[in-house]
């Protein structure tokens, strides 16, 4: 009898443990965080870069990893270089290693399209930063400067530099990126308004520095008499001064730059760049990871629309000293 009565309770005790063991099973399955609004939160979050060898790119990695990490996420950062089959790769890996969501400055407007759809099935969010694709709905955000603000900024302070007649060049970005004809067409829209202004020459120069410098060597070759460059970032405009100095011609020849990079600010202060406007990639690159923790949390990024912009700043001599860190102007 007491044999019978000690198997009948081992029977219920083990019984009870598989009850037990199926709850819990079930209560952390239906509690993983997924971007599908979830409360729970943690776990990698992947941030795609361009090339952190550009300050600014790399100033965009360092903040969006900080901030992913201050939140209690893991986070790795890693660089296409521009390539659309690197990113493709990347993203790859960012699936593989089940990251709760992806912050990724696109490779090509129209090219990275296919990367972020991969990410999208995947039930991975994706928040674009810096650049845009040209398909809306498909990310849940893309946070980006306002570059048609920040290029009427930049030409306005040109001209009072330059003047308002002469012989000018523009140094234009990659091609690939949307950013690069936003900004040419919002440095036209002030140029134009000055018919004295002609622009002899237009060269692409794919936001590098090597590249700026060495397509300024040509454009003062076939053009010796400019006043001044307009180039579409401060890399470009930074390997433009340095060809300009080269020749001896700086003290002619005026440049405007873009981004605000530490390089930049101190080429302001030395008197080389008469300018520079500031992109608040520090301000967006958190905010892009703030939304990503909101839509992991809640399935909602909290912003009321996918695409936003964020204004420049004039960088000058006057102001360049309260550029306190990397892309951040002191209030």
């Amino acid at each position: 009898m007491n044999r019978k009565l000690a198997m009948v309770l081992a029977a219920g005790v083990g019984l009870t443990l598989v009850l037990a063991g199926c709850s819990a099973g079930g209560s952390a399955s239906s509690d993983k965080g997924s971007g599908s609004g979830s409360s729970k939160k943690g776990g990698l979050i992947s941030i795609i870069v361009n090339d952190p060898s550009n300050p600014y790119w790399k100033t965009e990695g360092d903040v969006a990893s900080a901030e992913a990490k201050s939140l209690g996420y893991k986070s790795n950062v890693s660089a296409s270089k521009g390539d659309t089959n690197t990113e493709s790769n990347l993203i790859d890996t960012a699936i593989t290693n089940k990251s709760v969501a992806i912050i990724l400055d696109p490779a090509n407007a129209s090219g990275s399209i296919g990367a972020v759809k991969k990410a999208d099935a995947a039930g991975i969010p994706v928040i674009l930063v810096n650049a845009e694709i040209n398909q809306s709905g498909l990310a849940k955000a893309q946070l980006v400067s306002n570059n048609a603000q920040g290029a009427a900024l930049g030409a306005q302070q040109w001209v009072k530099d330059v003047g308002d007649s002469g012989n000018y060049a523009e140094l234009f970005g990659a091609p690939s990126d949307n950013n690069a004809q936003t900004r040419s067409n919002g440095y036209k829209t002030v140029l134009s308004q000055y018919p004295g202004l002609k622009e002899v020459a237009k060269q692409v120069a794919n936001w590098d520095r090597t590249q700026g410098h060495d397509k300024m060597q040509s454009i003062l070759q076939a053009n010796p008499d400019i006043k001044g460059v307009i180039p579409g970032n401060d890399e470009m405009a930074l390997g433009a001064v340095a060809a300009l100095k080269e020749a001896g011609k700086l003290d002619q020849v005026k440049v405007g730059g873009f981004d605000g990079s530490p390089d930049a600010v101190d080429a302001i202060k030395a008197g080389e760049l008469q300018y520079t406007v500031l992109q608040p990639v520090a301000t967006f690159a958190k905010k892009a990871v703030q939304e990503a923790d909101s839509f992991i949390r809640t399935g909602k990024t909290g912003a009321s629309q996918e695409k936003q912009a964020f204004d420049c700043v004039l960088i000058t001599k006057e102001n360049a000293d309260k550029v306190t860190s990397p892309f951040t102007l002191a209030e």
